[in-house]
Formats: structure tokens, sequence, C-alpha cells
């Protein structure tokens, strides 16, 4: 998907189709094509259309240089990024099914008073996401070539246009990955994807394989790939490191290629989706090849943890004690409990090499999680409150949702084990999501501020919906971007 910008009057610019987003029953209409409110009502009436979230409907229409033009819902209530974001996702994509190539967007939302960056983001970064499906699995599927975007306004926003197409592209290149099945996409895999991806923009890329976790004492990786064939992975993206005159912003995240749950076996039911449980990864991934080449001026690394979780004669065991990477040893009392092994090496390691501002971790970890806030949204726990906020208004403007959930001393307290000093299963068995935050935590020093994404119920998409195609939604990648560069135009603050 191209996206252009036009300076024409909309009336002249020749496309398939027209997308007009309507709140609830209300078209939103630009002054120019205020004169079409009274048809779009009728029509809307005629099909029974309330404009609900996701909801489209396609009309005719004779009086412009398009085909047809696409009624797209955001909801009754007001307009949010987010619900903008899937309106225009699934405009795109009923466009496309219905043999469109080319579709013209408002440069702005009539009655909203939004930032032309904020708006232009969001909009091409939709038009980019609502085009892509994961074909690289079929034998005879072709790519749909040709289709284009086009703006119609202020030339002045050409350069918006270019950054929203700058972050699309990233997105649909990661996600090619992401979707990959665990015997396509193992640790080594993605270590050459980063490889490549930092040759081709102005990351560095630091890989260290399982020799050198073994010698840098990563047992809590080393643990959770010890029964697979695959050699784990420790990947390192730096942006711009040579910035000395800040500390860096860390984000890691857990890169699980595989999670069979090791000896402590998962159901058989779905477990061919657990190729999702390297999502964190794959967010974390997308956000550092956007923050390269957006040429954000501040240092931020990109951590990912590869393993794939398998059981096997070496595997690890439930009972088994390791030592960590700061030192700490912990019990294994579940061995599906796996993706916090890794994340609390990477992020001792992270505060001990590079010496933070923040860190940021991005994981598929609890299940628990959804049972919270089901796939609506995703949580954040965090060990300073600044930047827990810093990190909800990035996911309010980037359209990705998150919640804060509390990180009280008594879920530390539950992490801790009669043998070692931490097991990696909490002893009563409930508040999960927030139990193993407390974990991860153990592993913070206590001047790194830091915060933690559950996002085991927004990272996937069992099947198609509306506004994407089943797969991969990259949750995290969106919102770390806009926290990062709210972070480089704001050299005093998280935020």
């Amino acid at each position: 998907m191209k996206l252009n910008l036009s300076k024409k009057p909309i009336h002249t610019v020749a496309a398939d189709l027209l997308i007009i987003l309507t709140q609830g029953e209300n078209p939103l209409l630009s002054e120019e094509l205020s004169h079409l409110r009274p048809l779009l009502k009728k029509y809307m009436k005629k099909k029974a259309f309330a404009g609900k979230r996701g909801e489209t409907t396609l009309m005719q229409i004779e009086e412009l240089n398009v085909s047809s033009i696409l009624l797209a819902g955001c909801g009754t209530k007001k307009l949010e990024p987010f619900t903008v974001e899937r309106a225009i996702s699934s405009a795109i994509r009923f466009g496309i099914s219905e043999g469109c190539r080319s579709f013209i967007l408002l440069d702005h939302i009539p009655s909203y008073d939004w930032d032309p960056s904020l708006y232009h983001t969001l909009s091409g970064r939709a038009a980019i996401w609502g085009s892509y499906t994961f074909t690289a699995g079929k034998s005879t599927c072709s790519t749909i070539k040709g289709l284009k975007t086009t703006f119609t306004g202020d030339r002045s926003h050409r350069a918006l246009i270019n950054r929203a197409q700058i972050q699309g592209d990233a997105l649909l290149k990661t996600a090619n990955l992401a979707n990959l099945p665990g015997n396509l996409a193992t640790p080594k895999t993605i270590a050459t994807y980063a490889k490549e991806l930092a040759d081709s923009c102005s990351l560095s890329c630091k890989i260290m394989g399982e020799n050198q976790l073994r010698k840098n004492g990563f047992g809590g990786v080393l643990a959770v790939s010890a029964g697979s064939e695959t050699e784990p992975q420790l990947i390192q993206l730096e942006h711009n490191i040579k910035n000395r005159s800040q500390r860096p912003l860390v984000l890691v995240g857990k890169t699980v290629t595989f999670d069979s749950g090791g000896i402590s076996l998962k159901p058989g039911k779905n477990m061919d989706w657990m190729r999702y449980d390297k999502s964190g990864g794959m967010a974390v991934l997308a956000a550092m090849h956007m923050i390269s080449e957006w040429e954000l001026n501040i240092p931020v690394i990109g951590i990912l943890g590869a393993a794939e979780n398998m059981p096997g004669g070496a595997a690890t065991r439930p009972g088994d004690i390791i030592h960590m990477y700061n030192g700490k040893t912990v019990e294994v009392l579940n061995t599906d409990a796996e993706g916090r092994l890794i994340l609390a090496d990477a992020i001792s390691y992270a505060a001990a090499q590079y010496n933070p501002r923040a860190i940021v971790d991005v994981a598929t970890l609890t299940g628990a999680v959804i049972v919270a806030l089901g796939h609506a949204a995703s949580a954040i726990l965090g060990n300073d409150q600044s930047l827990v906020e810093a990190l909800l208004t990035a996911g309010h403007k980037s359209g990705e949702r998150l919640w804060q959930l509390p990180l009280f001393d008594e879920y530390a307290e539950d992490m801790q084990s009669q043998f070692a000093d931490l097991s990696n299963l909490s002893k009563s068995g409930s508040a999960g999501t927030a139990t193993a935050a407390a974990f991860l935590n153990e592993f913070v020093p206590k001047q790194t501020a830091w915060a933690h994404l559950d996002i085991a119920g927004t990272a996937w998409e069992m099947s198609s919906t509306s506004h994407q195609a089943a797969g991969a939604t990259l949750f995290g990648a969106r919102l770390l971007t806009q926290w990062v560069e709210t972070c480089a135009n704001n050299d005093n603050a998280l935020a």
C-alpha cells in the first residue's frame, strides 16, 4: 500500500473508493462534502447502518470522481485513536475484498481538532495495516499489487504521510516474521533478520549465542531452551547509542519462538498458535525499526531474548533450581512459566550493561491477564508511576490501550520459595499477572524506572476480524514508538 497526497479538490481525485468515517449515524463530512449529508443519511437509514465499530456499508455515487463511497463506523461515543484506526483498517480490508485498489481519505476528521501528526500517522498506518494478509505459507497465493491511498489537502502534511508510510511498512515487514511458525522462525532466524535489519538502517546489532550466554551466566534463558535442539539467542539492537548526553531507553521483548510448555506440557488444543509467544520480541523489533527510520535523536536499545521451550531429555524439570544472570536463584515450579525467566535475565543484563533511564518489557506472559482484561486492553504494571502514566498516554494516542494493575508487596511475597530466593510460580495461584510482574521487579535495580506490558490477550487474532487478518497484531510496537518519540522531544522526563 502506497500513501499519496493530492492538493486537488476531492471531487476531482480519481479513485475506486472514498472512505467517510461516521460517529454513529453521523457522517463526518468536510465542508467540501457537506452537500452529500442528506443523501448519505437517507442511504444509511435505508441500509439500517448504525455506525457501530467495524461496521461498513458501500454506496454508489455519481457526483464525485470515485466509483463508490464507503461509510466506516467508529462507534457512537466520542472518537478515539483506537476506534478511528480500526475503522480505517476495516474500510480498507472491505474495499480490497470488493476489488478496490485505490482509496481516498480526508486529511482531517471534521469536527475534531486532532493534531495533524497524530491523525496522519494513525490513518496512514491503518490504511497500510488494513491491506495486510499473511500469505507466506501458501503455495499459490499472490500479493495484491497497485494498492494506493490518497490524502486530500494541505501539502505541508506530506512529511507526516511519509512518516506513516515508514511505520506501516515496518509493521508489515515485521508481521511477515511474527506470523511464521516455529519451524521457520527459529531464534537463529530472528537473529539473522535483526542483523539484516541493522544493516539496512542506522541500527547496530549484537548477538549472543548459547556459548556466550553460558559464559555470561544467563541461567534463565538457558533453562528455557534446555530441552530444545534449537540454540537460544540474545539479540541486541542499538539506536543512536553514541549519544552520550542521555541515558538510553531499553525495550525488552519476550521472544519464545514456540512454547510447548516444556515438561509442564500444554494441552494439545490450540497449541499450534503458540508461535505467538514471540510477540513481545516482534513488537520491540518493529519499534526499533520505526525508531531508526524516523531518526529519533535519543539512544534506544532493543533486547530480544529468543528461545524455544520444548520437552526433552535435557529439559528443565519442575523443582530444578537455576542461577539467574544477576546471581539470584529461582526454583522452577512450572516450566510453562518460562517467559519471566527470559525477561528477568534480559532486564538485569540491560540494567547492568546500559544504566538506562527506563526499561519497558513487553511479553505474552500470563493467561491471567486475559481473565482480567479479555482482549480489549493489555495490562501495565511498574515501579515508577510517571513512566506508567507516560505509557498509558502513549497507548491512548497510538490506539493501543493499556490498563494499570497494582504491584503490591504481597505479590512479591507470594513468589518466595522455600528452597531458593524465588520461585517462578506463586504459592497462592492467584493474581497471576501481578505476581509475574512482581517476580520481574525482583530483577530491576531500585534506582531504575521499569514498566511491564502483558500483551497475552492483545497480541494475536486467532481468526480474521473486520480490521485485520488472522495472526499477529504487533501490539506494543505503536505505543513504544509513540513513547520514545515523546521522550526524544522532552529531555528532562520519561514522557
